[in-house]
């Protein structure tokens, strides 16, 4: 009998391994088709209103000026519709991309003091992250 039971109890303890396994798979490709980042492909861009929104975190963290703030939101404005049309045809180059990010980051550090360079790249390291995290905690 308790051979018996022994049994029972591994054979519980593997389709409940084998349950979760299969289940904890399935979760990545679940939604609606919106869902992007991680294996599914790059992350949405951003909306006119959430560029702004990150702007204005930026502003207040590096203490931008109007004038400043402003020239940094067309910057943000016009690269990710640079962004938006090189994606838009499929899946762009990695090596183009990093270099488009990296012109973009020297654009914005073109209108910034010393002070508020050392506190973007500090900024972005931060924000850079937050992303890491918020990813590892989606898987």
């Amino acid at each position: 009998m308790k051979l018996k039971m022994n049994k029972i109890w591994k054979m519980l303890v593997v389709v409940l391994v084998i349950t979760t396994t299969a289940c904890g798979q399935q979760r990545g490709g679940q939604g609606d088709g919106q869902q992007r980042g991680g294996q599914g492909g790059p992350p949405a861009l951003p909306t006119a209103k959430e560029i702004k929104t990150m702007v204005s975190d930026l502003s207040k963290e590096i203490l931008l000026s109007d004038e400043q703030e402003a020239q940094v939101l067309k910057l943000y404005t016009a690269h990710f519709e640079e962004v938006k049309e090189k994606t838009s045809a499929g899946r762009p180059d990695r090596n183009e991309m990093e270099s488009l990010k990296t012109s973009f980051e020297n654009k914005v550090k073109s209108i910034l003091t010393k002070d508020q360079q050392i506190k973007y790249a500090s900024f972005l390291k931060k924000n850079l992250m937050k992303k890491i995290k918020s990813d590892l905690n989606k898987h």
